[in-house]
């Protein structure tokens, strides 16, 4: 019969490579564009199998720590990213398709997150919102159908947060992206005249960019959180004050 510690040896292996990394990585031996060691070395040096530094390299690259490459060469190997926000966004697509986030902390989260972005951009002379204006003349297009006019609604948002040039911010709604989609989608539903409401959604995020183009940060904060605020009404979604009272 096998021993219950070393059916556990294994995974505890891999643990013992990210926690190395990780304290390099801490205590800056490790920084973006450095190569790890090889997988041999990394076995050898921290008494392993080759199979757990694999295992481990796997989970460091589907956090967004690393990128890694097959061959020889500048570019071969395990390297460290300087742009974590991909891991990031999917560790958060994945908690979001595990129902792990409910609708009304979504709610709040892009409240907090929605709110400080338009009153950072309306403080930044000249902020960088291109995409969002081409997203919401998008938006203008005669004939969208519902699914596209909601894709880009929520695009609109995030690209919203990528202006502000804080990653984990447009990290954050870039991951949380597809629940708001998935919300919105089943919100317009039990919209009667959806057709009305689309409108006045465009219109909404026309003043919210109007307010950070005049960099009037309160106005453009109170704009983000009445849109939200109201689709959520329109569409008898679930804020977080309806949650607690259900409690």
């Amino acid at each position: 019969m096998t021993d219950p510690s070393e059916r556990a040896a294994p995974a505890r292996a891999w643990r013992v490579v990210l926690e190395k990394i990780e304290g390099d990585l801490l205590e800056g031996r490790l920084g973006p564009g450095d190569r790890l060691p090889p997988e041999r070395e990394l076995a050898s040096t921290l008494g392993v199998g080759r199979s757990s530094v694999r295992e481990a390299l796997r989970v460091l690259e589907v956090m967004g720590l690393i990128r890694t490459a097959t061959g020889s060469g500048p570019t071969s190997g395990a390297i460290v990213t300087a742009t974590p926000q991909g891991g990031l966004a999917q560790l958060l697509r994945l908690q979001v398709a595990a129902q792990g986030f409910p609708i009304p902390d979504v709610y709040e989260t892009r409240l907090l997150l929605e709110e400080w972005a338009v009153a950072h951009l309306a403080d930044r002379p000249e902020a960088p919102l291109a995409d969002a204006r081409a997203t919401l003349g998008a938006m203008e297009v005669d004939g969208l159908s519902l699914e596209d006019f909601l894709a880009l609604d929520a695009q609109f948002h995030v690209r919203l947060a990528e202006a502000t040039g804080n990653v984990v911010v447009s990290a954050t709604m870039a991951g949380l992206r597809e629940t708001i989609e998935g919300y919105i989608r089943a919100g317009a539903a039990r919209i009667p005249d959806w057709a009305r409401t689309a409108e006045r959604l465009r219109h909404e995020h026309a003043e919210v960019l109007a307010a950070i183009d005049r960099g009037d940060a309160d106005d453009a904060r109170l704009r983000v959180r009445a849109h939200i605020t109201g689709y959520y009404a329109d569409a008898g979604l679930p804020a977080p004050t309806d949650a607690s009272a259900d409690d």
